[in-house]
């Protein structure tokens, strides 16, 4: 495994952060496809022997399932100090708005909530998981001032945001002397490229750490034509982000399954080697041991030129999806549905 610092962090990361939205009761939550705690205890006891030690939940996944299945193994298996650590939290629900819960408070609440599940005292990297559009981002930005001046949080960072946002959230920060974003948790892969256009330069102007999610497509970029899976048959969510550009997308999945085949490697390697030239710690999630197996070897795995370049020809732009179409006034609603 090979490590980093997470943008101006002291935060020494792997290069491969396992994503654990796939745990959890899969009767009680979002997605029935997830895995139970003793599947996903397995799942970090591969990605702790294997170099890992960057772990992403979220206090939406599966009700806090994911959170505690995370913090319970990790603590029957490492030190609290050898793990860096993330959450995310969700914009104020109708709920809160109706009775007055500011927007400090409800980072506050959200946070000691997530801490809760992961019986742990802090956590090492706090993401702001999407744009609340009905909360000023002045009192979510003091929020997690406190939240990091409290010391339950090191460091802070943003998801599903666009580069304007981003900027904005941390001129902010700086006019009040409040720690900015760190780190960007985005939605881009081989085959949804958009934040190329100004998150990736933004980004490196700024020295943010970029931490894409979804990057193997939900599984689409790890698998040849005709292969399925559970979370592929039953997961909505990605295929209102990936169907409607499937025969568009079929090229590239070809490039990656042609260089695969060539380099004697799997599709999870390449297609997660690509997004390494371009990313700090990719997101990869896991279900099976294989797919860790897949994502490790990406790490040392070197594409020339000609293979960039192959894999990158057939793209085409895309319409914006998932939760970045939402991010817009009109859709603000979105944090009801994302709330329940």
């Amino acid at each position: 495994m090979q490590y980093t610092t997470l943008g101006p962090s002291d935060l020494e990361v792997s290069r491969i952060c396992l994503g654990c939205m796939s745990f959890g009761d899969p009767n009680d939550g979002q997605h029935s496809w997830t895995l139970d705690e003793d599947a996903s205890r397995a799942i970090v006891r591969q990605a702790l022997d294997s170099g890992i030690n960057f772990f992403d939940t979220a206090i939406v996944y599966q009700h806090g399932a994911s959170e505690a299945y995370l913090g319970r193994a990790l603590a029957s298996m490492a030190s609290r100090d050898s793990v860096v650590v993330a959450t995310k939290f969700l914009p104020r629900t109708d709920e809160e708005i109706a009775h007055g819960v500011s927007g400090q408070q409800h980072v506050r609440d959200n946070l000691d909530a997530s801490l809760r599940h992961l019986g742990m005292d802090h956590v090492d990297l706090y993401i702001y998981h999407m744009w609340d559009w009905r909360t000023p981002i002045e009192a979510i930005m003091e929020g997690l001032a406190d939240a990091v001046a409290s010391g339950k949080t090191r460091y802070i960072g943003a998801a599903n945001i666009a580069a304007w946002q981003l900027e904005k959230a941390n001129a902010i920060a700086r006019e009040h002397g409040w720690p900015q974003f760190i780190s960007v948790q985005n939605h881009m892969n081989l085959l949804f490229r958009e934040d190329e256009r100004e998150m990736l330069p933004c980004a490196s102007e700024e020295g943010i750490a970029l931490t894409p999610y979804s990057a193997l497509a939900s599984g689409r970029l790890s698998r040849q034509p005709g292969e399925t899976s559970r979370r592929l048959r039953e997961d909505a969510f990605a295929q209102g982000k990936y169907n409607a550009a499937a025969a568009m997308d079929a090229d590239i999945i070809d490039e990656v399954m042609r260089i695969a085949d060539e380099h004697g490697v799997t599709m999870t390697t390449v297609a997660l080697a690509w997004l390494l030239t371009k990313a700090t710690a990719p997101i990869i999630g896991a279900t099976k041991p294989h797919h860790l197996d897949g994502a490790v070897a990406a790490v040392d795995f070197e594409l020339s030129d000609d293979d960039i370049a192959a894999l990158e020809r057939p793209y085409r732009p895309h319409p914006i999806v998932g939760v970045m179409a939402q991010n817009t006034k009109e859709n603000a609603a979105v944090a009801k549905s994302w709330g329940k």
